[in-house]
């Protein structure tokens, strides 16, 4: 019984919220320790999770390059630098390979998508009309993940 309570939770995770096949599995595994069942139990479920992301897989409700590609997407709009995005997914679950190739698919359709997310990242921190010292401004840009070269090209 236990296992169909499971599997609803992760559809229902899945519904409010985009997410990793690893991700998934540390949401499941926290739902199954705050769980007040046994321990013999609890390993049971933790095994489970394997048949839970096999059927999610086979249902199109869980796919990593899906998620890699849109995560990219909303996190170039949000401001955000290439190496910023590229630690986000890799602490998120995402192999480097499948980041890779989600980069070079969305590049294709973008080309200067980093030179307009510094742009917007320097508006959001009022970058280009304070009088904050250029050193500074170049050190909050780089901090962010920002390469020198386009740190330049914004505020110059």
């Amino acid at each position: 019984m236990e296992e169909k309570k499971l599997f609803k939770y992760a559809i229902y995770y899945l519904s409010k919220y985009d997410s990793s096949k690893k991700n998934l599995i540390e949401v499941l595994k926290r739902k199954i320790f705050k769980l007040n069942i046994t321990g013999i139990e609890k390993h049971k479920l933790i095994h489970y999770i394997d048949k839970i992301l096999i059927e999610l897989e086979k249902n199109n409700l869980i796919d990593d390059s899906r998620y890699c590609i849109s995560k990219i997407t909303m996190l170039a709009r949000t401001g955000k630098s290439k190496n910023f995005i590229l630690s986000y997914l890799i602490k998120k679950g995402i192999n480097k390979i499948e980041i890779r190739n989600s980069f070079d698919e969305f590049e294709k359709n973008n080309d200067d998508w980093e030179l307009n997310s510094a742009k917007l990242f320097a508006k959001k921190k009022r970058l280009l009309d304070s009088n904050e010292n250029y050193q500074k401004k170049i050190a909050k840009m780089g901090r962010a993940g920002f390469s020198y070269s386009i740190c330049k090209k914004i505020l110059s």
